[in-house]
């Protein structure tokens, strides 16, 4: 097929996609209930760092500085278009994640499909740019994963014993640099916003499995560096975390993405436990 047959195809196509995320946003907008994180912590704290002030003004934001900066996109929108956006975001980067880790489509409409994705997107929680750490170049995804150390933090250990062993000390160097300098800037320009973190003894709600995980996480932990394979670090981070919620088990779900007969069994099975809790 010549370029110019090929042409027509492709502007159709896009005004097809354009039209799609449209009509879709418009949808999502009308409909979709306020987001409970985007509304009180996340869109507040990327207007906060937009008008050249402290996104920590923002109550409830604990993340790194960089995060409201990723989020202005969302945040300089109308409330409700900006959180219909970030749900197809949210959506396409899961798909994207998936579908780089091997995943069929089948799959990947299982995993969208999942309660810890729909909680998420409900929520209009982070897991969705944590998650993208894993798949970009590993220098610039550590900024990714340390957004949700819940769903990241195993991950950014793995990657450190990964680039040890394919350079050394050096290797780990050129890797972290970045996300470290950017870390002790953070620190300079704003002090020292991570000591506003709540204790574990302030939240009101933890579904964390520690102690009990403990054992199983730190075998998966073990089996990442082992077999070099990131999908058991993804597996291990929430298992290890003293704070989670279920939105938070998407990265290990996401490890799962190879896996179609294991993927649908975790699917099928989180909804199990997820509709004996609403109707407990």
């Amino acid at each position: 097929m010549s370029n110019n047959q090929l042409a027509p195809r492709k502007n159709l196509q896009i005004l097809f996609l354009v039209s799609a995320f449209v009509l879709l946003t418009a949808l999502l907008a009308a409909y979709l209930p306020p987001a409970v994180d985007f509304h009180g912590a996340f869109r507040p704290a990327a207007l906060e760092i937009l008008h050249g002030r402290s996104p920590y003004n923002a109550e409830g934001f604990f993340n790194p500085p960089w995060t409201a900066i990723l989020l202005i996109p969302f945040a300089i929108l109308p409330e409700n278009v900006g959180r219909a956006v970030m749900v197809i975001a949210a959506l396409a980067v899961y798909a994207y994640v998936a579908h780089k880790l091997g995943a069929s489509k089948l799959t990947i409409g299982l995993l969208l499909l999942s309660p810890p994705a729909l909680h998420g997107i409900l929520n209009g929680t982070l897991d969705w740019l944590t998650v993208l750490g894993v798949v970009l170049p590993p220098w610039l995804g550590l900024f990714f994963l340390a957004i949700k150390p819940q769903v990241g933090m195993i991950v950014v250990l793995y990657l450190f014993a990964a680039e040890w062993q394919k350079g050394g000390i050096l290797r780990v160097l050129r890797t972290f640099l970045p996300v470290g300098v950017a870390s002790v800037l953070s620190v300079v320009i704003f002090g020292p916003w991570f000591l506003a973190i709540p204790s574990l003894d302030e939240i009101a709600i933890n579904a964390s499995l520690l102690p009990l995980a403990l054992p199983i996480g730190l075998a998966l932990t073990v089996a990442a560096v082992r077999k070099n394979d990131i999908r058991y670090s993804m597996m291990a981070s929430p298992m290890l975390s003293p704070y989670l919620l279920l939105h938070s088990w998407i990265g290990a779900f996401l490890a799962l993405a190879p896996k179609p007969w294991e993927a649908a069994a975790a699917v099928i099975g989180m909804w199990i436990v997820t509709l004996m809790g609403f109707f407990s």
